[in-house]
């Protein structure tokens, strides 16, 4: 059944009445922000991490090696521990009387490329120069080889420029969060940049989360480009918030007599079908990117998939159902009710005639 409005014009019926649920999704957003705390901590504990991610070479510096193996049909199984002995058993050339670089502790992946199921080993190494560079490829031909010819990847980033870039990613996001809370705060009021800075924690939490889990379990570590993804997911998740808040403020200007939660539920009904295809073609191209995008931003689209998916419940779920909670059941704002004067009736002259005559 249509109800009308403050302003005369039928309304639809509610889609979803949000907040008859917000227990239900404060649940949900409360437990997986504690199991993302969780493998954040997990993580700092661990002696091999020693931060809440694992970090990458982009931020440890060092050398990364990264050798394709040839193979006609199927590539020979290999152990990581073989290849770790291996490397601890090397012997490195130095220069001016320098301590060679301990391999002890390198790490040993294998991947498998999406694109071409190409055959790669990875090795991330202590900085080394580019004979020492050299000299681990060759030794690594006997044990794992052999290897594509032109299939070699070196890269070597300085600690100093590590430390410079995870200083600078810190930075950015820190940078980030301010603006969005000032811009939020001048557009609404500190009520509603509050709120959006609760949604934004709660994405970023969760999503760095997940690949604190991943950092433990698979060994995943991030690089830059996780930065630039928390970047993007902030950015959209404050942009599908403010287009929710935005209708939650022009519904308290046109039914300003209904309380806080049925506006919350109505701009929610209004902005659902929109947020949900704004979201859905998003991760179109992102699902295509993690599908053949190779292994190189691989990692990168399911961060920004996963930020997608969170901010889109965080922005029609979770701020909404906290903004209804702020004022309870009360209207936002009642219009000033102002009551007619009449003026008392004439007194009656003889005969019934008015003194008007």
């Amino acid at each position: 059944m249509a109800v009308s409005s403050s302003l005369g014009s039928s309304e639809r019926p509610l889609r979803f009445q949000l907040c008859r649920q917000r227990r239900r999704v404060w649940g949900i957003s409360a437990v997986v922000v504690v199991l993302s705390l969780v493998g954040l901590i997990l993580c700092m504990r661990d002696p091999s991490i020693g931060a809440p991610l694992r970090p990458g070479l982009d931020f440890t510096g060092g050398t990364q090696i990264q050798l394709e193996r040839s193979c006609t049909k199927t590539c020979q199984q290999l152990n990581t521990t073989n290849v770790a002995e291996a490397l601890a058993g090397l012997d490195l050339p130095v220069s001016n009387n320098e301590a060679a670089p301990n391999l002890s502790r390198a790490r040993v992946q294998f991947q498998t490329d999406s694109l071409d199921q190409s055959q790669n080993l990875v090795l991330r190494l202590p900085f080394l120069s580019a004979a020492q560079g050299q000299a681990v490829i060759d030794a690594m031909v006997p044990v794992a080889g052999p290897f594509q010819s032109g299939g070699q990847s070196v890269d070597t980033i300085g600690p100093s420029l590590g430390g410079q870039l995870l200083r600078s990613s810190l930075i950015s996001l820190l940078a980030a969060f301010t603006g969005i809370a000032i811009y939020i705060s001048f557009r609404y009021d500190r009520r509603y940049a509050l709120l959006a800075l609760v949604a934004l924690a709660h994405d970023v939490i969760i999503v760095c989360g997940v690949f604190a889990w991943l950092g433990l379990l698979l060994s995943l570590e991030v690089d830059s480009l996780f930065a630039v993804a928390l970047l993007t997911i902030a950015g959209y998740s404050v942009n599908d918030t403010v287009v929710v808040f935005d209708r939650i403020r022009e519904r308290s200007r046109e039914d300003s007599a209904l309380p806080l939660t049925e506006q919350v539920d109505r701009a929610v009904s209004a902005t659902l079908t929109r947020t949900l295809y704004t979201s859905g073609t998003t991760l179109l191209p992102l699902l295509a990117l993690i599908l053949f995008g190779g292994t190189t931003l691989y990692w990168f689209a399911v961060a920004l998939a996963l930020g997608v998916i969170v901010g889109s419940w965080s922005s029609i779920a979770l701020a909404p159902s906290l903004l209804s909670l702020w004022q309870g059941d009360s209207p936002v704002a009642k219009p000033l009710q102002t009551t007619p004067i009449t003026p008392p009736p004439l007194p009656p002259t003889e005969g019934g005639v008015s003194s008007d005559g």
